[in-house]
């Protein structure tokens, strides 16, 4: 992914952020046994791991620019 603006950045760990809260109720509901909550927290998880990645490589190019 090429870096067009700082925005990017921000925008990833924000949606990272989103993903957490939108997956608490899942993992309340996972720790009572229940197991299609298990799986949808194990997406999410997932998912915010892509938005960490995603970070991370933002930060560096920020870094590179400097």
């Amino acid at each position: 992914m090429v870096v067009t603006g700082k925005g990017e950045g921000v925008e990833a760990y924000e949606r990272m952020k989103s993903l957490i809260s939108q997956a608490d109720e899942d993992v309340a509901k996972a720790e009572g046994g229940n197991k299609a909550a298990g799986t949808r927290v194990r997406q999410v998880m997932q998912e915010i791991k892509e938005a960490a990645q995603e970070v991370r490589k933002q930060v560096l190019e920020l870094r590179k620019e400097d």
